[in-house]
């Protein structure tokens, strides 16, 4: 009788012990979809503006992708906070929103900070993901299955095996000091080289890094050699009926006196994390990508 009340606690320790494990895995998506309100694209856009600034975000800077999207760029304190604190954290530093037009309904997105702080070691970042809760709305999360968090963390996450990680950055070019990597970047913003256009800049508190937001609008030509442009990788990855579009910009980094940006096929994958291997949609289709993606911004970098 000993044993058999032995067992059976044993059993319900088990039992407890796999729910609170469960309990205790969460798994995070990367897009939240918010709350579309009734307008048009330019309506929609500055209401989201409105409400960013009302929240305390700062727009960084806006662009159009492509004609049926406009991209929000905006930094917080508390997110440039924790991006400093971070190792290669400036990555995450500006909240990406988006407003889509699919069939001729708008779709009102954006990243969602718990995810994207947990993939590049920023944290959960609960006040950010409240603050746009309370300015766009959150109706709910998309873009995977999911991910577990323990698994999305950086040193852990990668797409497939020997895919890279969130700390197998490409190292760009590198400058005498910071004061004159600024300043390449800048000019080779300004000057479109490698087919970029500049959408933001952030300057981390306290650091000599600066973040910059890097649009691919031309690349090496449309439909010419490699699907490097915004457009043709979204219309590739980006087909599902909720779009992803808070996936752009790019960003590069410049950090003293490194230029610095995620390697490509990592940044692809952990937006876009059920992506399969194959098929229309696959990475077979834009493989070309990411060394045109890297291309463009070695450009940028002045390599």
């Amino acid at each position: 009788m000993i044993r058999q009340k032995t067992k059976i606690s044993f059993f319900i320790m088990l039992l407890v012990m796999s729910i609170f494990s469960g309990a205790q895995a969460e798994v995070l998506k990367p897009f939240v979809l918010g709350k579309t309100p009734p307008g048009n694209m330019t309506e929609v856009v500055e209401y989201a503006k409105a409400q960013l600034t009302d929240q305390g975000f700062t727009i960084v800077g806006s662009y159009v992708p492509y004609p049926a999207a406009t991209v929000i760029c905006a930094s917080h304190p508390e997110l440039s906070a924790a991006a400093a604190e971070a190792e290669n954290g400036g990555f995450g530093a500006a909240q990406r929103v988006a407003i889509t037009d699919v069939n001729g309904t708008l779709q009102l997105s954006y990243m969602n900070p718990a995810y994207l702080g947990t993939a590049y070691g920023l944290g959960k970042l609960e006040t950010v993901s409240a603050k746009l809760a309370a300015a766009l709305g959150r109706e709910e999360e998309f873009g995977s299955k999911g991910v577990k968090e323990e698994k999305l963390v950086p040193g852990k996450y990668h797409y497939k095996i020997m895919m890279p990680y969130f700390d197998d950055v490409h190292k760009l070019n590198t400058f005498a000091d910071y004061e004159t990597a600024i300043q390449a970047v800048e000019a080779n913003l300004a000057a479109g080289k490698g087919g970029t256009m500049k959408v933001y800049r952030i300057d981390l508190p306290g650091k000599d890094v600066s973040v910059f937001g890097v649009a691919i609008p031309q690349g090496d030509g449309p439909n010419e050699g490699r699907k490097d442009t915004d457009i043709e990788i979204m219309n590739i990855i980006d087909y599902k009926e909720i779009r992803s579009t808070p996936y752009l910009p790019y960003e590069i980094m410049v950090q003293g006196n490194e230029v610095i940006a995620l390697e490509s096929r990592f940044r692809i994958a952990v937006h876009f994390p059920d992506t399969k291997m194959m098929g229309s949609h696959g990475f077979t289709a834009i493989m070309s990508s990411t060394k045109g993606i890297r291309l463009a911004l070695e450009a940028v970098a002045g390599k």
